[in-house]
């Protein structure tokens, strides 16, 4: 019998240390500028987990996505200001169920209660808020808005999934 001697490789990080609690939030409003949730972006070692509450939305599944400029100022706008979602590699489709996609800002959907509330928690390793590993950097120049839109997202449609109009906005802003 032969023993194969296989090398074992340990890779250390250069990486700050991570914050328990989150760093970043985003004050969720909708189109009439009322407060109706929040979402927090906790950094980690691969990837950014997303801890995201509401209240007051219409029940059912509502497409959720980041979008390239942290502005919500146009709420009677529809929150136009915010652009689009964040890209990342050019040539990347929306949906993440797409063969060629996702972008870096797709995430799953939010399930709201009948009640309104609603609340999820979303990880992306395709984005870092300070840059890490050359990840996609959310607090950039121009920040980046998490959003919420009226319908689904079918992860494959494009350009937005066939989520609907944007029903909830919220500019990411660090925590001091």
């Amino acid at each position: 019998m032969r023993l194969a001697i296989l090398p074992i490789v340990t890779t250390f990080l250069a990486t700050p240390a991570m914050a328990i609690e989150p760093s970043v939030m985003a004050r969720l409003v909708d189109t009439s500028g009322k407060t109706v949730g929040e979402a927090r972006f906790t950094e980690g070692p691969h990837g950014v987990l997303i801890d995201v509450e509401v209240r007051g939305l219409p029940p059912g599944a509502h497409g959720t996505h980041l979008h390239a400029v942290g502005t919500c100022e146009d709420m009677s706008a529809g929150f136009k200001a915010a652009q689009g979602h964040v890209k990342g590699n050019a040539g990347l489709q929306h949906g993440l169920l797409n063969p060629d996609g996702p972008e870096v800002g797709d995430m799953p959907n939010l399930n709201v209660a009948s009640d309104g509330t609603g609340r999820a928690q979303f990880y992306s390793m395709q984005i870092s808020l300070s840059g890490l590993d050359r990840r996609q950097k959310l607090l950039d120049e121009n920040g980046s808005s998490f959003m919420i839109h009226a319908g689904a997202d079918d992860h494959t449609s494009q350009p937005i999934g066939g989520a609907g109009d944007r029903i909830a906005c919220g500019a990411l802003e660090a925590i001091q």
